[in-house]
Protein backbone atom coordinates (compact mmCIF):
# COMPACT_ATOMS: atom_id res chain seq x y z
CA UNK A 1 0.00 0.00 0.00
CA UNK A 2 1.39 3.64 -0.81
CA UNK A 3 1.19 5.39 2.79
CA UNK A 4 4.32 7.23 2.44
CA UNK A 5 4.88 11.01 0.88
CA UNK A 6 6.60 9.53 -2.07
CA UNK A 7 3.99 6.75 -2.45
CA UNK A 8 1.10 9.26 -2.28
CA UNK A 9 2.94 11.55 -5.18
CA UNK A 10 3.38 8.55 -7.31
CA UNK A 11 -0.58 8.21 -6.35
CA UNK A 12 -1.52 11.32 -7.40
CA UNK A 13 0.41 11.07 -10.32
CA UNK A 14 -1.17 8.20 -11.74
CA UNK A 15 -4.52 9.45 -10.79
CA UNK A 16 -3.55 12.08 -12.79
CA UNK A 17 -2.59 10.88 -16.30
CA UNK A 18 -6.10 8.57 -15.74
CA UNK A 19 -7.77 11.47 -15.28
CA UNK A 20 -6.17 12.95 -18.56
CA UNK A 21 -6.66 9.56 -20.78
CA UNK A 22 -10.17 9.11 -20.04
CA UNK A 23 -10.51 12.83 -20.47
CA UNK A 24 -9.38 11.75 -24.26
CA UNK A 25 -11.34 8.72 -24.70
CA UNK A 26 -8.15 6.64 -24.95
CA UNK A 27 -9.92 2.93 -24.46
CA UNK A 28 -8.40 -0.18 -24.29
CA UNK A 29 -7.00 -1.77 -27.82
CA UNK A 30 -10.59 -3.38 -27.85
CA UNK A 31 -11.91 0.44 -28.27
CA UNK A 32 -10.59 2.86 -27.70
CA UNK A 33 -13.74 4.95 -28.56
CA UNK A 34 -15.33 6.56 -25.32
CA UNK A 35 -15.22 10.18 -24.45
CA UNK A 36 -13.36 12.24 -26.41
CA UNK A 37 -12.32 16.09 -26.23
CA UNK A 38 -8.37 15.69 -26.98
CA UNK A 39 -6.42 17.14 -29.98
CA UNK A 40 -3.04 15.08 -30.92
CA UNK A 41 0.02 17.00 -29.44
CA UNK A 42 0.98 18.26 -32.78
CA UNK A 43 -2.87 20.04 -33.10
CA UNK A 44 -3.38 18.38 -36.38
CA UNK A 45 -5.58 15.31 -37.14
CA UNK A 46 -2.56 12.29 -37.26
CA UNK A 47 -2.00 12.88 -40.70
CA UNK A 48 1.43 12.84 -42.03
CA UNK A 49 3.03 16.00 -43.16
CA UNK A 50 2.32 16.37 -46.95
CA UNK A 51 6.28 16.37 -47.17
CA UNK A 52 6.58 12.49 -45.84
CA UNK A 53 3.91 11.84 -48.59
CA UNK A 54 5.42 11.01 -52.49
CA UNK A 55 3.59 10.25 -55.40
CA UNK A 56 3.19 7.24 -56.98
CA UNK A 57 3.26 6.19 -60.65
CA UNK A 58 -0.44 7.39 -61.24
CA UNK A 59 0.54 10.69 -59.13
CA UNK A 60 -1.45 9.92 -56.09
CA UNK A 61 0.35 10.79 -52.68
CA UNK A 62 1.16 8.00 -51.25
CA UNK A 63 2.52 7.68 -47.60
CA UNK A 64 6.35 7.32 -47.43
CA UNK A 65 7.26 5.15 -44.05
CA UNK A 66 10.57 4.61 -44.54
CA UNK A 67 10.26 1.31 -45.41
CA UNK A 68 9.93 -0.49 -48.60
CA UNK A 69 8.24 -3.39 -50.25
CA UNK A 70 10.40 -6.76 -50.74
CA UNK A 71 9.10 -6.63 -53.93
CA UNK A 72 9.95 -3.83 -56.65
CA UNK A 73 9.80 -4.39 -60.77
CA UNK A 74 11.03 -8.03 -61.00
CA UNK A 75 12.24 -9.93 -64.61
CA UNK A 76 10.28 -12.98 -66.01
CA UNK A 77 10.32 -15.83 -64.14
CA UNK A 78 11.52 -13.97 -60.73
CA UNK A 79 9.14 -14.28 -57.98
CA UNK A 80 10.58 -11.05 -56.42
CA UNK A 81 11.49 -12.86 -53.12
CA UNK A 82 14.38 -11.38 -50.94
CA UNK A 83 15.75 -11.55 -47.79
CA UNK A 84 13.99 -9.08 -45.65
CA UNK A 85 17.04 -7.30 -44.99
CA UNK A 86 17.40 -6.28 -48.89
CA UNK A 87 14.19 -4.76 -48.44
CA UNK A 88 15.67 -2.15 -46.23
CA UNK A 89 17.80 1.22 -46.46
CA UNK A 90 21.31 1.31 -44.94
CA UNK A 91 20.75 2.55 -40.68
CA UNK A 92 17.41 1.20 -40.83
CA UNK A 93 16.05 -2.46 -39.99
CA UNK A 94 18.80 -4.94 -40.30
CA UNK A 95 21.29 -2.85 -38.38
CA UNK A 96 23.13 -4.07 -35.74
CA UNK A 97 20.56 -5.31 -33.12
CA UNK A 98 18.40 -6.80 -35.13
CA UNK A 99 19.62 -9.71 -36.79
CA UNK A 100 18.23 -13.38 -35.92
CA UNK A 101 18.28 -13.72 -31.81
CA UNK A 102 20.22 -10.46 -31.49
CA UNK A 103 21.83 -9.98 -28.41
CA UNK A 104 21.16 -6.27 -27.91
CA UNK A 105 20.00 -5.22 -24.35
CA UNK A 106 18.28 -2.81 -23.02
CA UNK A 107 20.19 -0.15 -20.75
CA UNK A 108 19.43 0.28 -17.09
CA UNK A 109 19.65 2.55 -14.19
CA UNK A 110 18.46 2.01 -10.79
CA UNK A 111 18.55 -2.22 -11.09
CA UNK A 112 17.08 -5.05 -12.48
CA UNK A 113 19.16 -7.68 -14.95
CA UNK A 114 19.33 -5.78 -18.48
CA UNK A 115 16.64 -7.36 -20.41
CA UNK A 116 18.38 -9.06 -24.04
CA UNK A 117 16.55 -8.66 -26.64
CA UNK A 118 16.12 -11.95 -29.36
CA UNK A 119 14.77 -10.17 -32.37
CA UNK A 120 13.69 -11.88 -35.75
CA UNK A 121 16.06 -11.15 -38.89
CA UNK A 122 15.33 -7.50 -39.81
CA UNK A 123 13.27 -6.42 -36.99
CA UNK A 124 14.94 -3.71 -35.25
CA UNK A 125 15.34 -2.76 -31.68
CA UNK A 126 11.91 -1.42 -30.63
CA UNK A 127 11.44 1.75 -28.42
CA UNK A 128 11.63 1.63 -24.58
CA UNK A 129 11.16 4.74 -22.25
CA UNK A 130 13.58 6.43 -20.94
CA UNK A 131 11.81 5.84 -17.83
CA UNK A 132 10.74 2.38 -17.68
CA UNK A 133 13.93 0.67 -19.05
CA UNK A 134 13.65 -3.28 -19.80
CA UNK A 135 14.35 -5.55 -17.12
CA UNK A 136 14.47 -9.46 -17.14
CA UNK A 137 12.59 -8.72 -13.78
CA UNK A 138 9.66 -6.26 -14.94
CA UNK A 139 9.00 -8.88 -17.89
CA UNK A 140 8.40 -11.71 -15.66
CA UNK A 141 6.15 -9.75 -13.42
CA UNK A 142 4.44 -8.38 -15.95
CA UNK A 143 3.57 -11.75 -17.43
CA UNK A 144 2.43 -12.70 -13.95
CA UNK A 145 0.20 -9.65 -13.94
CA UNK A 146 -0.87 -9.68 -17.61
CA UNK A 147 -2.81 -13.54 -16.95
CA UNK A 148 -3.70 -12.08 -13.09
CA UNK A 149 -7.91 -11.63 -12.67
CA UNK A 150 -6.77 -9.99 -9.69
CA UNK A 151 -6.73 -7.11 -12.32
CA UNK A 152 -10.24 -6.84 -12.88
CA UNK A 153 -13.02 -5.34 -10.09
CA UNK A 154 -14.62 -8.80 -10.16
CA UNK A 155 -11.47 -10.38 -10.95
CA UNK A 156 -13.60 -12.59 -13.47
CA UNK A 157 -10.58 -11.44 -16.37
CA UNK A 158 -7.71 -10.41 -16.66
CA UNK A 159 -5.45 -8.53 -19.49
CA UNK A 160 -5.53 -12.37 -21.27
CA UNK A 161 -9.45 -12.54 -21.61
CA UNK A 162 -9.23 -9.95 -24.59
CA UNK A 163 -5.88 -10.80 -25.89
CA UNK A 164 -5.39 -14.53 -26.10
CA UNK A 165 -2.11 -16.14 -27.01
CA UNK A 166 -3.32 -18.76 -29.29
CA UNK A 167 -5.37 -16.23 -31.49
CA UNK A 168 -2.68 -13.82 -31.58
CA UNK A 169 -3.55 -11.88 -28.59
CA UNK A 170 -6.85 -11.32 -29.88
CA UNK A 171 -10.52 -12.90 -28.52
CA UNK A 172 -12.33 -13.92 -31.32
CA UNK A 173 -15.23 -11.48 -31.23
CA UNK A 174 -16.21 -8.51 -32.61
CA UNK A 175 -16.67 -6.22 -30.16
CA UNK A 176 -14.61 -6.59 -27.07
CA UNK A 177 -16.82 -7.70 -23.59
CA UNK A 178 -15.88 -6.34 -20.43
CA UNK A 179 -15.44 -7.81 -16.84
CA UNK A 180 -19.01 -6.86 -16.00
CA UNK A 181 -20.51 -7.25 -19.06
CA UNK A 182 -20.56 -4.45 -20.64
CA UNK A 183 -20.20 -4.75 -24.59
CA UNK A 184 -17.33 -2.34 -26.47
CA UNK A 185 -18.09 -0.85 -30.24
CA UNK A 186 -14.48 -2.22 -31.60
CA UNK A 187 -12.78 -5.26 -31.72
CA UNK A 188 -9.81 -6.38 -29.81
CA UNK A 189 -6.36 -5.38 -31.32
CA UNK A 190 -3.78 -8.22 -31.82
CA UNK A 191 -0.49 -7.38 -28.95
CA UNK A 192 1.51 -9.01 -32.04
CA UNK A 193 4.45 -6.47 -32.11
CA UNK A 194 2.74 -4.06 -30.36
CA UNK A 195 6.27 -2.95 -29.20
CA UNK A 196 6.90 -0.94 -32.66
CA UNK A 197 3.68 0.51 -32.96
CA UNK A 198 3.13 3.86 -33.90
CA UNK A 199 0.33 4.71 -31.50
CA UNK A 200 -1.90 2.61 -29.99
CA UNK A 201 -5.85 1.45 -30.75
CA UNK A 202 -7.70 1.00 -34.00
CA UNK A 203 -7.77 5.81 -34.00
CA UNK A 204 -6.45 7.16 -31.34
CA UNK A 205 -3.39 9.12 -32.21
CA UNK A 206 -2.60 10.66 -28.83
CA UNK A 207 -2.19 7.16 -27.25
CA UNK A 208 1.57 6.29 -27.71
CA UNK A 209 3.07 4.25 -25.20
CA UNK A 210 2.13 1.08 -22.97
CA UNK A 211 1.96 2.41 -20.00
CA UNK A 212 -0.06 5.02 -20.16
CA UNK A 213 -2.68 2.44 -22.03
CA UNK A 214 -2.54 0.10 -19.75
CA UNK A 215 -4.42 2.22 -16.88
CA UNK A 216 -7.48 2.93 -19.17
CA UNK A 217 -8.76 -0.96 -19.01
CA UNK A 218 -8.03 -1.19 -15.67
CA UNK A 219 -9.80 2.04 -14.89
CA UNK A 220 -11.73 3.24 -17.17
CA UNK A 221 -15.58 3.17 -17.09
CA UNK A 222 -16.98 4.36 -20.43
CA UNK A 223 -16.72 1.50 -21.45
CA UNK A 224 -16.33 -0.54 -18.42
CA UNK A 225 -13.26 -3.23 -19.30
CA UNK A 226 -11.29 -4.31 -16.03
CA UNK A 227 -13.32 -2.25 -14.21
CA UNK A 228 -11.13 -1.51 -11.04
CA UNK A 229 -12.03 1.57 -9.00
CA UNK A 230 -9.79 1.88 -6.66
CA UNK A 231 -5.26 1.76 -7.09
CA UNK A 232 -5.13 0.99 -2.92
CA UNK A 233 -7.61 -1.83 -3.66
CA UNK A 234 -5.19 -3.33 -6.40
CA UNK A 235 -2.38 -2.52 -4.36
CA UNK A 236 -3.75 -4.39 -1.33
CA UNK A 237 -4.54 -6.97 -3.56
CA UNK A 238 -1.40 -7.79 -4.97
CA UNK A 239 0.57 -7.14 -1.69
CA UNK A 240 -1.42 -10.17 0.19
CA UNK A 241 -0.12 -12.61 -2.53
CA UNK A 242 3.40 -13.83 -1.80
CA UNK A 243 4.96 -14.41 -5.10
CA UNK A 244 4.00 -10.81 -5.85
CA UNK A 245 6.10 -9.34 -2.57
CA UNK A 246 9.22 -11.31 -4.25
CA UNK A 247 8.79 -10.13 -7.97
CA UNK A 248 8.24 -6.45 -7.25
CA UNK A 249 11.22 -6.26 -4.90
CA UNK A 250 12.91 -7.97 -7.96
CA UNK A 251 11.98 -5.60 -9.80
CA UNK A 252 12.53 -2.59 -7.88
CA UNK A 253 15.61 -3.27 -5.63
CA UNK A 254 15.99 -1.02 -2.89
CA UNK A 255 12.27 0.63 -3.05
CA UNK A 256 10.62 0.19 0.42
CA UNK A 257 6.94 -0.48 -0.92
CA UNK A 258 7.43 -1.69 -4.61
CA UNK A 259 3.84 -2.67 -5.30
CA UNK A 260 2.11 0.71 -6.59
CA UNK A 261 -0.17 1.42 -9.57
CA UNK A 262 2.48 3.29 -11.21
CA UNK A 263 4.73 -0.31 -11.39
CA UNK A 264 1.82 -2.37 -12.55
CA UNK A 265 1.32 -0.66 -15.79
CA UNK A 266 5.25 -0.59 -16.16
CA UNK A 267 5.61 -4.79 -15.61
CA UNK A 268 2.93 -5.05 -18.51
CA UNK A 269 4.05 -2.83 -20.84
CA UNK A 270 7.60 -3.95 -20.39
CA UNK A 271 5.88 -7.85 -20.84
CA UNK A 272 3.97 -6.89 -23.74
CA UNK A 273 7.09 -5.47 -25.61
CA UNK A 274 8.44 -9.23 -25.96
CA UNK A 275 5.42 -10.04 -27.52
CA UNK A 276 7.04 -9.94 -30.95
CA UNK A 277 6.07 -12.61 -33.45
CA UNK A 278 8.24 -12.91 -36.49
CA UNK A 279 8.93 -16.57 -37.41
CA UNK A 280 6.10 -17.55 -40.45
CA UNK A 281 6.77 -19.93 -42.87
CA UNK A 282 6.81 -16.73 -44.89
CA UNK A 283 9.71 -15.25 -42.79
CA UNK A 284 11.46 -19.07 -42.68
CA UNK A 285 11.31 -19.11 -46.33
CA UNK A 286 12.68 -15.57 -46.10
CA UNK A 287 15.87 -16.83 -44.24
CA UNK A 288 16.62 -19.55 -46.47
CA UNK A 289 14.56 -22.49 -45.61
CA UNK A 290 13.30 -22.77 -49.10
CA UNK A 291 10.53 -25.33 -48.24
CA UNK A 292 8.82 -23.12 -46.19
CA UNK A 293 6.58 -21.66 -48.38
CA UNK A 294 4.57 -23.39 -51.10
CA UNK A 295 4.32 -21.68 -55.05
CA UNK A 296 0.92 -20.73 -54.33
CA UNK A 297 2.21 -18.58 -51.32
CA UNK A 298 4.74 -17.20 -53.39
CA UNK A 299 3.03 -16.22 -55.84
CA UNK A 300 0.70 -14.22 -53.54
CA UNK A 301 3.39 -12.59 -52.11
CA UNK A 302 4.24 -10.56 -55.94
CA UNK A 303 0.74 -10.32 -56.32
CA UNK A 304 0.27 -8.80 -52.86
CA UNK A 305 3.45 -6.28 -53.47
CA UNK A 306 1.99 -5.50 -57.14
CA UNK A 307 -0.14 -2.52 -58.76
CA UNK A 308 -2.44 -4.96 -59.07
CA UNK A 309 -3.66 -5.50 -55.66
CA UNK A 310 -1.77 -2.43 -54.25
CA UNK A 311 -1.90 -4.35 -50.48
CA UNK A 312 1.59 -3.29 -49.83
CA UNK A 313 0.90 0.72 -49.93
CA UNK A 314 -0.52 0.53 -46.12
CA UNK A 315 0.51 -3.18 -44.93
CA UNK A 316 4.76 -2.62 -45.77
CA UNK A 317 7.88 -3.64 -44.30
CA UNK A 318 8.69 -6.10 -41.39
CA UNK A 319 5.47 -5.93 -39.28
CA UNK A 320 3.01 -5.38 -42.73
CA UNK A 321 1.72 -2.16 -41.91
CA UNK A 322 2.39 1.65 -42.48
CA UNK A 323 1.93 2.38 -38.44
CA UNK A 324 5.27 1.71 -36.89
CA UNK A 325 8.12 2.69 -34.84
CA UNK A 326 11.47 1.43 -33.71
CA UNK A 327 14.54 2.82 -31.67
CA UNK A 328 16.27 5.62 -34.20
CA UNK A 329 13.39 5.76 -36.74
CA UNK A 330 13.78 9.04 -38.45
CA UNK A 331 10.20 10.41 -38.62
CA UNK A 332 7.74 9.28 -35.73
CA UNK A 333 4.42 8.66 -37.88
CA UNK A 334 1.04 7.74 -37.07
CA UNK A 335 -1.10 7.09 -40.62
CA UNK A 336 -4.65 6.63 -41.01
CA UNK A 337 -7.01 5.17 -43.66
CA UNK A 338 -10.59 5.39 -44.38
CA UNK A 339 -10.88 2.00 -46.59
CA UNK A 340 -14.68 3.09 -47.59
CA UNK A 341 -16.02 0.68 -44.99
CA UNK A 342 -19.35 2.73 -44.59
CA UNK A 343 -21.35 5.64 -46.12
CA UNK A 344 -24.44 5.75 -44.23
CA UNK A 345 -25.78 9.44 -45.54
CA UNK A 346 -24.06 9.22 -48.77
CA UNK A 347 -21.46 11.95 -47.07
CA UNK A 348 -19.23 9.78 -45.70
CA UNK A 349 -20.68 9.25 -42.52
CA UNK A 350 -19.31 6.02 -40.15
CA UNK A 351 -21.63 4.76 -37.29
CA UNK A 352 -21.50 6.18 -34.32
CA UNK A 353 -19.41 5.77 -32.10
CA UNK A 354 -17.21 3.78 -34.46
CA UNK A 355 -15.83 7.75 -36.53
CA UNK A 356 -12.64 6.82 -36.48
CA UNK A 357 -9.96 9.24 -35.70
CA UNK A 358 -12.75 11.93 -35.92
CA UNK A 359 -13.68 10.42 -32.77
CA UNK A 360 -11.18 12.56 -31.34
CA UNK A 361 -10.13 15.42 -33.21
CA UNK A 362 -14.00 16.42 -34.71
CA UNK A 363 -12.46 17.33 -38.12
CA UNK A 364 -14.80 16.17 -40.71
CA UNK A 365 -12.11 14.88 -43.08
CA UNK A 366 -10.90 11.82 -40.03
CA UNK A 367 -14.48 10.43 -40.74
CA UNK A 368 -13.82 6.66 -40.96
CA UNK A 369 -9.91 6.91 -40.42
CA UNK A 370 -8.43 3.52 -39.02
CA UNK A 371 -4.66 2.36 -38.29
CA UNK A 372 -3.95 -0.41 -40.35
CA UNK A 373 -3.31 -3.82 -38.40
CA UNK A 374 -0.25 -6.10 -38.88
CA UNK A 375 -1.06 -8.41 -40.89
CA UNK A 376 1.35 -11.28 -38.96
CA UNK A 377 -1.02 -14.04 -37.63
CA UNK A 378 -3.90 -12.53 -39.83
CA UNK A 379 -5.45 -15.94 -40.47
CA UNK A 380 -5.99 -15.89 -36.52
CA UNK A 381 -7.44 -12.61 -35.32
CA UNK A 382 -10.92 -13.06 -37.31
CA UNK A 383 -13.33 -11.08 -37.33
CA UNK A 384 -11.95 -8.26 -39.38
CA UNK A 385 -12.26 -4.46 -39.71
CA UNK A 386 -12.55 -2.27 -36.51
CA UNK A 387 -15.80 -3.39 -35.34
CA UNK A 388 -15.53 -7.03 -36.36
CA UNK A 389 -18.03 -6.69 -39.53
CA UNK A 390 -16.24 -8.24 -41.82
CA UNK A 391 -16.12 -12.52 -40.80
CA UNK A 392 -13.44 -13.80 -42.84
CA UNK A 393 -10.62 -13.00 -44.98
CA UNK A 394 -12.21 -14.28 -48.05
CA UNK A 395 -14.99 -11.24 -47.47
CA UNK A 396 -11.69 -8.90 -46.90
CA UNK A 397 -10.91 -9.42 -50.65
CA UNK A 398 -14.51 -8.89 -51.80
CA UNK A 399 -14.18 -5.37 -49.66
CA UNK A 400 -11.21 -4.38 -50.98
CA UNK A 401 -11.35 -5.47 -55.18
CA UNK A 402 -14.63 -3.31 -54.84
CA UNK A 403 -12.53 -0.73 -53.84
CA UNK A 404 -14.87 -0.37 -50.46
CA UNK A 405 -18.14 -2.09 -49.05
CA UNK A 406 -21.52 -1.40 -50.20
CA UNK A 407 -24.73 -2.56 -48.16
CA UNK A 408 -27.58 -2.76 -49.76
CA UNK A 409 -30.39 -2.34 -46.81
CA UNK A 410 -30.45 -1.63 -43.00
CA UNK A 411 -29.33 0.98 -40.77
CA UNK A 412 -25.83 1.25 -42.65
CA UNK A 413 -26.80 0.99 -46.14
CA UNK A 414 -24.79 3.07 -48.29
CA UNK A 415 -21.85 2.58 -50.92
CA UNK A 416 -18.45 2.59 -49.36
CA UNK A 417 -16.47 2.84 -52.42
CA UNK A 418 -18.27 6.23 -53.01
CA UNK A 419 -17.27 7.57 -49.31
CA UNK A 420 -15.71 11.01 -49.81
CA UNK A 421 -13.21 10.40 -47.49
CA UNK A 422 -12.07 7.32 -48.58
CA UNK A 423 -8.06 6.94 -49.30
CA UNK A 424 -7.51 6.99 -52.96
CA UNK A 425 -5.00 4.33 -52.94
CA UNK A 426 -8.05 2.38 -51.87
CA UNK A 427 -9.66 1.89 -55.76
CA UNK A 428 -10.52 -1.35 -56.49
CA UNK A 429 -9.04 -4.52 -58.41
CA UNK A 430 -9.79 -7.26 -60.61
CA UNK A 431 -8.38 -11.04 -59.47
CA UNK A 432 -8.98 -14.46 -60.61
CA UNK A 433 -10.29 -17.16 -58.55
CA UNK A 434 -6.43 -18.52 -58.71
CA UNK A 435 -4.79 -15.21 -57.72
CA UNK A 436 -7.35 -14.94 -54.72
CA UNK A 437 -5.80 -18.23 -53.60
CA UNK A 438 -2.48 -17.17 -53.75
CA UNK A 439 -3.39 -14.32 -51.96
CA UNK A 440 -5.08 -16.33 -48.74
CA UNK A 441 -2.36 -18.81 -49.45
CA UNK A 442 0.21 -16.01 -48.52
CA UNK A 443 -1.87 -14.70 -46.15
CA UNK A 444 -2.18 -18.10 -44.35
CA UNK A 445 1.69 -18.48 -44.32
CA UNK A 446 2.44 -14.88 -42.14
CA UNK A 447 0.79 -17.31 -39.27
CA UNK A 448 3.53 -17.55 -36.60
CA UNK A 449 3.19 -20.97 -35.09
CA UNK A 450 5.76 -20.82 -32.46
CA UNK A 451 4.73 -17.23 -31.16
CA UNK A 452 0.98 -18.68 -30.83
CA UNK A 453 2.34 -21.22 -28.36
CA UNK A 454 5.31 -20.05 -26.80
CA UNK A 455 5.60 -21.24 -23.37
CA UNK A 456 7.12 -17.86 -22.18
CA UNK A 457 4.59 -15.62 -23.32
CA UNK A 458 2.13 -18.36 -22.20
CA UNK A 459 0.54 -17.81 -18.32
CA UNK A 460 2.52 -18.64 -15.41
CA UNK A 461 0.00 -19.53 -12.87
Amino acid sequence: MMQSGGGARRHARLTARLGFLVACGSVAFACDGGRHGGMPRDGGSGEIPDGHRTPDAAGRRTIDTGLRPVMDATPPGDTGLRPVTDAMRPGEPGDAGSRPDSGATSPVDGGGTPYTWNLPQGFPVPVVPADNPMTVEKVRLGRYLFYDTRLSGNQTQSCSTCHQQELAFTDGRAQGLGSTGMLHPRSPMSLANVAYASTLTWANPLMTDLEHQALVPMFGDDPIELGLNSEDMLDARLSAVPIYQTLFADAWPGDPSPVTGNHVVQAIASFERTLISGRSAFDRYQYGETGALNASAQRGYVLFNSDAAGCFHCHIGFDLTDHINWDGKAFFEKPYHNTGLYNIDGKGAYPEPNTGVEHVTHVASDMGRFKAPTLRNIAKTAPYMHDGSIATLDAVLDHYAAGGRTITSGPYAGHGNLNPYKDPLVEGFTITADQRADLLAFLASLTDDAFLTDPDLSSPW
